[in-house]
C-alpha cells in the first residue's frame, strides 16, 4: 500500500473526482463540464501514452501526434466506408498504430538525440499531407463522423456519460500498464537505456528490441486515444496530427512530470483548463500561459508531480502514536 503522504492523497482524490464528475455534471446540470473532460481524459490517454518513451525511455519523439491521427482516420474511413462496428474498427487503430510505430520506430532507433526528434518529425508531417491531399476523406477540410463506433447493448457511444466512462476506463488500464511496465524487468532496462544505453549494451541487453517495443506499446495506446477523440468529436483532420499537437503533448508531459506515472494526467488538466479559463478571458492567452508555464520548468523541474513531492516531504504525514 503506498505510503500516506500529501502527494498520494491528492492523486487519489483526483482520481476520485475524475470517476465522479458525471456525477457533478449532471446535479448541477453542468454539461460543458462533462464534455471538457471527456477531453482532457482522452489527451491524458496521449500524454501517458508519449511519457512512457520519453519520461522512462528518453526518447524525445516530436511526432507523437500522429497517431491521434492514425486512430482517428481508421475509425472515420471505416466509418465513411459503411463499417461501423467497433468491433471492427478499434482493432484496425491497434493495428494500424502498431504497423506504423513499428516503421518509424525501426528507422529513428538506429539514431539518437537531434536525429531521432528530427525523423520522428519528418514522419508525421509526412502522413499529415498524405492524409490532407486524400480527397476521398475530406482532405485538408477532414472528415465529418456521422455515426460513433457501435457495440453491443447496454454500451451506446453517443451518449455523453458512458462515453466518457469508456475513455477514463481506458486511461486507467493505461495507467496501470504503464505502472506494471516500468516495475518490470523491461521497465528496469528501459530506465537503465534512458541513463546509460552504452553501459546497458555492455552488459549485455539488446537495448534496440526494448526500445522498439516501448515505441510500438506507447504508439498503440495514442492511437486509441486519437479513436477516441474521433469519437467525441464526430471528426478528424489532419490538423490532429500537426506537429503542434506533438508539442502540446511534450508540455502535458513536463508539466506534469516526466517519468512519473500520474504526472501526464495532471499535466493534461492543467494545460488544458488553463487554456480554457485563459481563453474566456482574453484571445491572446498564449501570452499568459508561456510565463506560467517557464515558471514551472524553472522552479518545479519534475513539474507538478515533482513540486507534489517536495510539499508532502516539508509537510509529512503524522502517523498515529
Amino acid at each position: 500500500m503506498p505510503p500516506l503522504t500529501f502527494r498520494n492523497v491528492l492523486v487519489a482524490v483526483l482520481l476520485i473526482a475524475l470517476v465522479l464528475l458525471p456525477v457533478y455534471s449532471h446535479l448541477a446540470g453542468d454539461r460543458f463540464a462533462l464534455t471538457l473532460f471527456t477531453r482532457i481524459v482522452i489527451m491524458a490517454l496521449a500524454a501517458v501514452s508519449l511519457n512512457l518513451i520519453l519520461g522512462f525511455g528518453g526518447m524525445m519523439s516530436f511526432g507523437h501526434a500522429v497517431y491521434l491521427g492514425i486512430g482517428g482516420y481508421a475509425v472515420g474511413a471505416l466509418a465513411n466506408e459503411g463499417v461501423y462496428s467497433g468491433f471492427v474498427q478499434w482493432p484496425v487503430v491497434i493495428l494500424a498504430s502498431a504497423l506504423f510505430a513499428l516503421v518509424i520506430g525501426a528507422l529513428s532507433l538506429r539514431t539518437r538525440g537531434v536525429y531521432f526528434i528530427m525523423i520522428t518529425l519528418a514522419f508525421a508531417q509526412m502522413a499529415y499531407y498524405i492524409f490532407a491531399g486524400i480527397a476521398r476523406y475530406g482532405g485538408d477540410d477532414g472528415l465529418t463522423i456521422y455515426k460513433r463506433s457501435q457495440f453491443v447493448d447496454p454500451l451506446n457511444l453517443s451518449n455523453k456519460t458512458q462515453f466518457y466512462y469508456v475513455c477514463l476506463t481506458i486511461l486507467f488500464a493505461a495507467i496501470y500498464l504503464v505502472y506494471r511496465l516500468i516495475n518490470s524487468r523491461f521497465g528496469m532496462v528501459l530506465q537503465g537505456v534512458r541513463s546509460n544505453e552504452v553501459r546497458m549494451r555492455a552488459v549485455g541487453f539488446p537495448t534496440y528490441r526494448y526500445k522498439l517495443t516501448a515505441f510500438v506499446i506507447a504508439g498503440v495506446l495514442c492511437g486509441l486515444s486519437g479513436a477516441l477523440l474521433a469519437n467525441q468529436a464526430d471528426f478528424v483532420s489532419p490538423s490532429v496530427m500537426y506537429w503542434t499537437r506533438s508539442g502540446d503533448l511534450i508540455i502535458m508531459v513536463v508539466l506534469g512530470g516526466m517519468g512519473t506515472v500520474v504526472g501526464p494526467v495532471m499535466g493534461a488538466i492543467a494545460l488544458l483548463v488553463l487554456e480554457e479559463v485563459l481563453s474566456g478571458f482574453t484571445e491572446y492567452w498564449q501570452i499568459i500561459l508561456g510565463p506560467l508555464l517557464l515558471l514551472v520548468v524553472l522552479f518545479a523541474r519534475g513539474g507538478i508531480d515533482g513540486l507534489l513531492g517536495m510539499l508532502s516531504e516539508r509537510f509529512p504525514a503524522r502517523r498515529p502514536s
